[in-house]
């Protein structure tokens, strides 16, 4: 419970008044609307307090009786109808005037939609949360791509690690926008990967494969589409090239038996995403 007094001149006729905003919830959304309505009205001595989490008769009775004593307006979102109906017969029969802010619009819907309520609290707060967990997912994601910032590589539900044009940053990226932080490490021959890699909890880390033939038949693909100077190999796209690097790649994995491995040859990246979350946080959800 919050008290939020509203300070108007001390000059107001009225003395203080009391509202009480009553959720199942957090409250927030009721709170919103009373102010937006207490907005059009001249300063008043009102005190606001916002009483959440309210799912039970004896909450609904100690509140009733205090809005009694208060002389308090009540006004209320109350998911569960029989929570609902409850408070509605109290105040009524104490007097205390009561104002149903969700009750009617659910009935209303659930005719207009033909469809009962899920009548479980907090829903909203809910998607409010999963989606800014997604925001920050992407933005981790992306500030992580290829290889970027591995001194916090160890904050990633996921890490994937392949060599170049084996799907690790589109299948990055749609990990996040399903909530996940994601790092991807390239793996270049020759080259020993960051050792932060083998920091991090080994059963997150997700290696992946593709066939040479197939990986070459890509490269030569994107050496096309490249500008005349880029500065990448004429090698790049070599098949005895990617011979070796398709192999060292493999002994990588080989040496790490608690990590992933999956071949992308040919597949989708949302059935790659499928997997790799029924593996790695099916197993072992990360924190």
């Amino acid at each position: 419970m919050a008290s939020d007094p509203i300070t108007p001149p001390a000059s107001s006729p009225l003395g203080d008044r009391h509202v009480f905003v009553v959720s199942d919830a957090t409250g927030e959304t009721a709170e919103k609307v009373v102010l937006a309505a207490l907005s059009q009205f001249e300063p008043a001595n009102v005190i606001l307090t916002r009483h959440q989490d309210v799912r039970s008769e004896p909450q609904v009775a100690a509140l009733i009786k205090e809005a009694a004593e208060k002389n308090a307006l009540i006004v209320y979102t109350i998911i569960s109808p029989k929570l609902r109906a409850l408070l509605q017969r109290r105040a009524a029969r104490q007097k205390v005037p009561a104002v149903d802010l969700m009750g009617a619009l659910l009935t209303q819907m659930e005719t207009h939609l033909n469809h009962t309520p899920l009548s479980q609290p907090g829903l909203i707060h809910r998607i409010d949360e999963d989606y800014f967990r997604r925001i920050d997912a992407v933005d981790f994601t992306v500030k992580h791509d290829d290889g970027q910032y591995p001194q916090t590589m160890h904050e990633a539900d996921i890490v994937l690690v392949g060599i170049s044009r084996t799907t690790k940053t589109p299948l990055s990226i749609y990990l996040a926008r399903e909530g996940w932080k994601v790092a991807n490490v390239p793996l270049v021959y020759g080259i020993p990967p960051p050792e932060e890699l083998f920091d991090v909890d080994q059963r997150r880390v997700v290696g992946l494969t593709i066939d040479p033939q197939r990986l070459a038949q890509i490269r030569k693909v994107r050496l096309r589409h490249l500008p005349v100077k880029t500065g990448v190999a004429i090698e790049y796209a070599d098949m005895d090239y990617v011979m070796k690097e398709t192999a060292s790649s493999k002994e990588l994995f080989a040496q790490h038996p608690e990590w992933i491995v999956l071949d992308v040859t040919g597949r989708a990246v949302e059935e790659l995403a499928n997997e790799i979350v029924g593996r790695v946080i099916g197993s072992h959800r990360p924190k």
